[in-house]
């Protein structure tokens, strides 16, 4: 996978947390058999920016956890290529991942757990939604997103 991580906290991300967020979306990938050339992004921040993107895309004018941003949508209007093996070398950028460190520090100790686990936990979570799960939709679909969720997380190491 081909990510970009872009660090705009105040105080700096460590590269052992930069390095956790590659290996462990990485994993992701290869958990739901994404192409090796899929492109996405995580963005870093603290409260203040992610409020502004909350208040701005979702109407919501408070600090959040985690936003995905989808670039490519399943629909009629996405270009058609001939030539199946051309389709397949194009690399294809699923979107944009925003989590704010604040909240990850402030829910992995009101959870009792460690900062890497709710690191991973949200940039899986993600991730999930930049493939299409989606948890809000019904019982079912919240079901499948957050079990699958679990076992990538499980199966890397970051157990709770």
């Amino acid at each position: 996978m081909d990510l970009a991580i872009i660090d705009q906290t105040k105080d700096g991300v460590t590269q052992f947390h930069k390095d956790l967020v590659t290996y462990v979306l990485d994993y992701a990938g290869k958990y739901i058999d994404l192409p090796d050339n899929t492109e996405m992004s995580v963005t870093f921040m603290n409260n203040d920016a992610i409020q502004a993107y909350n208040r701005d895309y979702r109407g919501l004018d408070k600090p959040t956890d985690v936003i995905s941003f989808a670039i490519e949508e399943d629909g009629d209007d996405s270009p058609v290529l001939a030539d199946e093996e051309m389709d397949a070398e194009i690399a294809k950028n699923i979107g944009d991942i925003l989590v704010s460190v604040d909240i990850i520090e402030s829910q992995a100790e009101y959870l009792g757990h460690s900062f890497e686990r709710e690191l991973g936990f949200l940039v899986v979570h993600g991730f999930l939604h930049l493939n299409g799960y989606d948890h809000m939709l019904g019982e079912k679909e919240e079901k499948e997103m957050f079990d699958l969720q679990r076992n990538i997380l499980d199966d890397y190491g970051l157990r709770r």
